[in-house]
């Protein structure tokens, strides 16, 4: 009976002594690793560092996608540090298009609240998977696959879009061709565009090269 006492409270002291923190809110101040930030003190945390209103504001849809993201990342929301989960909102005027894009960090799962959108991703074996989404619809784009969302109404749309990630990255495949300094010779030999196209593009991009 000792003896199985004695192996009782020892579990338990190893329980208590292996538990995890509760949380780790982000330390911006800090650097940032491939793990994410390090911890606040915990004597320095409030009940701020769990909530935001970012996400509750219309962003500014004037701009040459007509459409805005509104992130409720790590650096924005210090509280998802290191929990695998956060949120955006996407605003997308009419006429609006989120360009096809990828977040090699997390998979996303899209939510419509108002009008109707768009939306589709391509597999790794060039599978294309679209629909139009109504209020109410939800649709998954899986990490690190290419997709988009389009405005398929005569209103402006509004989703929130949660992730897998605090931090899902975020690589637009228009700016990544043609909104840097890669010569345009290269650009043209990749993706077999003329060179007219493509130094349009880089114009309307700000590109160079």
């Amino acid at each position: 009976m000792i003896h199985i006492l004695f192996i009782l409270c020892s579990l338990l002291t190893f329980s208590a002594n292996a538990a995890v923190q509760d949380f780790c809110v982000a330390d911006l101040k800090g650097p940032e690793s491939p793990a994410g930030y390090s911890c606040k003190p915990a004597a320095t945390v409030t009940v701020d560092d769990f909530m935001s209103s970012g996400v509750g504001s219309a962003g500014n849809t004037s701009n040459i996608i007509k459409a805005a993201v509104t992130p409720a990342f790590t650096e924005q929301f210090p509280g998802v540090n290191g929990l695998g989960i956060s949120i955006a909102r996407l605003d997308v005027a009419v006429g609006g298009v989120i360009p096809m894009h990828t977040h090699p960090g997390g998979s996303e799962l899209l939510l419509v609240t108002q009008g109707f959108i768009q939306a589709g991703f391509i597999s790794s074996a060039n599978t294309v998977y679209v629909k139009t989404l109504k209020k109410g619809d939800i649709m998954l784009f899986p990490q690190g696959l290419l997709h988009f969302q389009v405005n398929a109404g005569g209103v402006t749309a509004v989703a929130y879009a949660s992730f897998s990630s605090a931090t899902p990255g975020l690589q637009i495949l228009d700016f990544a061709l043609f909104a840097n300094d890669l010569p345009s010779k290269l650009v043209e030999a990749t993706t077999f565009l003329d060179d007219a196209t493509v130094k349009a593009l880089k114009a309307v991009l700000g590109g160079t090269g």
